[in-house]
């Protein structure tokens, strides 16, 4: 096969699916780790994907862009893992906490399974099925009804109708944009009701985001920054967004990333 042919084969992919690890593609187009690289080198010139650590995902800049969970859990890898060990630290024995969809919420969730007695309330398919895995008898996990988005969030108003019902000691939630006037946001007008619906039966809102989340503003804000108890996100925060985010969230916590300088928020 060309490697126009290979390359045209890699984009449609990556249409498909919002994402695409180097990987699985050694093991569908029968070339090497270095082949695909090239080829991703290549399409990420032309503006064609984002190169991310392992594969590419789709390009999209809209504020109504939504990846899918499957290309999400592609990026910032190294920094959502930190900001989950971190985040993990504010969860008590005994706790009820709700988890919002995303995948900093899912590394997250894959840090609890020791965490006794917990009540985890949840709109994402993929957060529930981290704690089936947990099989633990002390936790008890709702999953919320409603439609499903692409990335995997149970929205409208059944998930809506359950949370409300419902009184949390803590929420856990990613966003999908950080920014100074919009607050944190998301693409999906749906999803950030659901969002909503979860900050106000909590107590406390902790929001996990990394540094890529900076600035960006999906189509519908959520919460504004004022209203976040604490923000967790990674040290690759530059420091005039800390110095900022510092006077406006309640806490804001840097989890340590290996080669980024962590500095006080």
């Amino acid at each position: 096969m060309l490697a126009k042919q290979r390359q045209a084969v890699i984009l449609e992919e990556v249409r498909r699916s919002g994402g695409v690890r180097v990987s699985d593609l050694t093991e569908l187009l029968q070339v090497s780790d270095m082949t695909i690289r090239r080829d991703l080198d290549v399409l990420a010139e032309s503006g064609l994907v984002e190169k991310v650590h392992g594969g590419a995902t789709a390009v999209g800049e809209r504020s109504t862009f939504e990846p899918g969970f499957e290309a999400k859990s592609f990026r910032e890898r190294v920094e959502k893992e930190a900001i989950a060990e971190l985040a993990a630290t504010l969860v008590r024995p005994g706790s009820a906490i709700g988890l919002n969809a995303g995948t900093t919420t899912w590394a997250l969730a894959r840090r609890l399974g020791e965490v006794p007695n917990l009540t985890v309330v949840t709109n994402s398919i993929q957060v529930a099925g981290v704690f089936h895995q947990h099989d633990r008898g002390d936790q008890t996990v709702v999953l919320t009804g409603g439609l499903r988005t692409p990335s995997d969030a149970l929205v409208g108003p059944v998930a809506i109708g359950s949370i409300r019902s419902l009184n949390l000691d803590v929420v856990f939630m990613g966003v999908h944009g950080i920014d100074p006037r919009r607050g944190f946001s998301t693409p999906n007008l749906m999803e950030a009701e659901a969002n909503r619906a979860l900050a106000e039966a909590a107590r406390r809102v902790v929001v996990v985001a990394d540094h890529t989340k900076w600035g960006v503003i999906g189509l519908c804000s959520i919460l504004r920054l004022d209203q976040a108890d604490v923000l967790v996100t990674d040290a690759g925060l530059g420091e005039e967004a800390r110095e900022l985010l510092a006077e406006q969230v309640g806490e804001l916590l840097l989890a340590p990333v290996p080669g980024q300088a962590a500095e006080a928020g």
